[in-house]
């Protein structure tokens, strides 16, 4: 099982960016999926996080600005990121919690690799 997150890059503050965390592999069922952030020299935080049936958190920084959602058909969820701004800048990371696979009746969590976010003021 893979998870791929994409999407990230550099932009002014205001900006926009959409990020994707594709997973991968011997997918059985993908369940609640997170994605946490973290900023040089910060602990690593979780931003937002969706259920398999659609029901969302948010950090109260991301409150109003960014929208989690996914395609369970794709097994693929996005992260949408409006008005951004500088201290949005991380590198940012999804994370599959209690993922079932073909393979094993036991669920793990899996990681994707991080994608970095740039803002500038």
């Amino acid at each position: 099982v893979q998870l791929q997150a994409s999407g990230g890059g550099s932009v002014q503050a205001g900006g926009s960016l959409r990020l994707s965390c594709a997973a991968s592999g011997s997918i059985f069922r993908l369940n609640s999926v997170g994605w946490h952030r973290q900023a040089p020299g910060k602990q690593r935080e979780l931003v937002a996080s969706i259920t398999r049936g659609g029901n969302t958190n948010y950090a109260d920084s991301v409150k109003g600005r960014f929208t989690v959602s996914r395609d369970n058909a794709m097994n693929t969820v996005y992260l949408q990121m409006n008005s951004l701004q500088p201290e949005d800048t991380a590198v940012y990371y999804c994370k599959a919690e209690n993922l079932l696979r073909l393979d094993t009746p036991y669920g793990a969590d899996y990681w994707g690799e991080g994608t970095q976010v740039t803002v500038s003021s």
